[in-house]
């Protein structure tokens, strides 16, 4: 190539070995070595430091007949635990963000009985930490008013640990353990939302989406952040952080984690997860104490905003943990639903199950027996279960393959599905839709809750949101009526009707109805049963009625005119889960989600 001569390395006489370097020449702002191309003495050299030289400029002449130049050079040896500057710069600026170079902030966190974000991080993969870190370099956007060996030191990362890092990966290959993991760091800036670490966690939300990364995220803090001086910001509103976090509901699985205080931005972003994990001591709320009393309503301390009882019990967080570990370890068994099967598995005596419903059929029982006892053990993961208490919505296994699980609970509201129940069902039914999870649904409802209390709550609009559903619904469904099976209740716990579903199937225990037997008898007979005086007559006029009404709405005589499918023995219900739900194959086109959804996941 043309260039510029930059140095000449040897002299007329010289004895070179094959490789050695004769000159230096510098193209394109690049030096560039001239190496003999085999050993000789040098016998006369054309150029010298500054000259210009041309493509095929002879600049050497190397003689190959001396006999001393025959020998190869000896090859250096590179001493490979050599660090050289450049890398010993990188390893102490790195290191200014490990927690042993904090230790103030790390004893606070230890005070409070918490952990720091990168010891969270790094149970979340078993020790590994994150395979790469996105912009841990970051620091608060404060150089204007501010050194820079401060921020350093004071604003590790900007606040926001962002990166990849193996989920489960004991048990699940790279591409499905493989996860962004978005950490808000309390110890700096009080896990405020920076300038940079914006822009971090909008890169981070943008490669999860692309390459279907499942998303964890740490989201105590305060929210965003008014002291990032350098940044030319007048609002703020601008920033696509929460936008993105959005797009991805529905595209791959998230799960939002809280420990102590999560208010404002913070909040919101925790808003848009699948599943929300709290502590005991967690504080989660649209605004924080400064932001309430800012609005002129009133002055607050942070733990009377939000508190983990209020947000279990209006549905906000879907499980509450006692503290960081159980978190993590929550969020694992989570995941580990839509990352694929198991290979090994145990399950309880199927018998057991034939004797979980009572024979008195008034007699109300455990209906979350039925679901430890029928699903592999320690398999059942709860969600929501303060909230819409007449309804349990689960994540299980069968046979080592995920499921969803609904199921009515006859011991609250005698299993009637009121307005919030209708809407547990709904999202997580949801949840289950848009990444292709079959369901499991269990049924023993006496239909939706009525009455003018009810309506008071909305129940024409919660109680559809089932039907809409129902009538979109891609995931395969079963559902099992363990007992009561009446009116439109029971058409929602099967996607809309009993032949909505891959199997609608009954214990023996099952009953039937366009409404309660005992209401249809009263309102359907009362003209017959008002004509009859004597009271003892009328009661055994009734008694015969409801008899008769039991025994032409009784699981056997529904399924003699095919209105259901089946009906089992309840210890054989496993081996028909396995048979109509599990025997095709569960991945979609992407991986994660049912390839004919394209809508984000209700937060409701």
């Amino acid at each position: 190539m043309a260039g510029t001569v930059v140095a000449v390395e040897v002299a007329v006489g010289q004895e070179v070995p094959a490789g050695a370097p004769l000159a230096v020449v510098e193209a394109m702002k690049m030096h560039h070595p001239l190496r003999a191309q085999r050993a000789g003495r040098v016998q006369a050299i054309h150029i010298k430091p500054g000259d210009l030289v041309a493509t095929d400029d002879v600049v050497i002449l190397l003689d190959p007949s001396g006999a001393a130049a025959e020998s190869a050079a000896e090859e250096q040896e590179v001493d490979l635990d050599e660090i050289r500057p450049d890398l010993a710069a990188l390893r102490a600026r790195r290191r200014k963000l490990l927690d042993e170079q904090r230790p103030e902030a790390v004893a606070s966190r230890h005070d409070r009985g918490m952990r720091t974000a990168r010891e969270n991080i790094a149970d979340l993969t078993d020790g590994s930490g994150l395979l790469v870190e996105y912009g841990g370099l970051a620091v608060a956007a404060q150089r204007g008013r501010r050194q820079l060996s401060e921020l350093e030191a004071k604003t590790p990362a900007d606040g926001v640990i962002t990166g990849l890092g193996r989920i489960n990966a004991e048990v699940f290959p790279p591409d499905r353990s493989t996860c962004a993991i978005v950490a808000y760091d309390y110890t700096v800036l009080s896990g405020t939302q920076g300038h940079f670490s914006h822009r971090k966690t909008d890169r981070i939300l943008e490669q999860a989406r692309l390459q279907r990364y499942p998303l964890v995220l740490f989201a105590e803090g305060a929210g965003g952040r008014p002291g990032d001086a350098d940044a030319q910001i007048v609002a703020g509103l601008h920033y696509t952080t929460f936008a993105a976090m959005g797009a991805l509901s529905g595209v791959v699985p998230i799960v939002g984690i809280v420990a102590g205080r999560c208010f404002a931005g913070n909040a919101a972003l925790l808003g848009t997860c699948d599943v929300i994990i709290a502590t005991a001591d967690a504080n989660i709320g649209m605004a924080g104490p400064v932001m309430i009393e800012g609005a002129g309503l009133g002055s607050f301390t942070p733990e009377q905003v939000g508190p983990i009882d209020v947000q279990t019990r209006n549905g906000v967080v879907d499980i509450a943990v006692a503290d960081e570990a159980e978190a993590v370890a929550a969020a694992k068994k989570y995941l580990a639903y839509f990352q694929g099967a198991l290979g090994g598995y145990d399950a309880a005596d199927q018998r057991i199950l034939r004797h979980l419903v009572p024979a008195n059929r008034q007699r109300a029982y455990d209906v979350r027996a039925v679901l430890t006892t029928l699903f592999d053990l320690a398999s059942v993961q709860e969600l929501r279960r303060a909230f819409g208490t007449c309804a349990i919505t689960a994540l299980a296994r069968v046979e080592g393959r995920p499921v969803g699980v609904i199921a009515n609970d006859p011991s609250v509201l005698g299993g009637a599905i009121d307005a919030d129940g209708a809407d547990k069902l709904a999202r997580f039914l949801q949840l289950c839709d848009a990444f292709g999870l079959p369901v499991v649904s269990l049924c023993d409802t006496p239909g939706f809750m009525v009455g003018p209390d009810a309506e008071t709550t909305a129940t024409v609009r919660h109680f559809s949101r089932l039907f809409v559903l129902g009538g979109h619904m891609s995931a395969p469904m079963i559902t099992v009526v363990l007992r009561k099976a009446y009116g439109l209740g029971a058409m929602a716990m099967t996607a809309g009707h009993f032949h909505n579903t891959t199997a609608t199937v009954a214990w023996p225990t099952g009953e039937f109805g366009p409404m309660n037997l005992e209401g249809a008898v009263r309102i359907g007979a009362r003209d017959t049963l008002e004509a009859i005086a004597d009271t003892d007559e009328r009661k055994r006029a009734y008694d015969e009625m409801l008899a008769a009404a039991y025994g032409q709405g009784s699981a056997l005589n529904t399924a003699s005119h095919l209105e259901i499918d089946e009906v089992i023995d309840p210890a054989d219900t496993r081996a028909v889960i396995a048979a109509t739900l599990l025997s095709r194959p569960a991945k979609s086109s992407d991986g994660w989600t049912n390839p004919r959804r394209r809508t984000g996941i209700d937060t409701w």
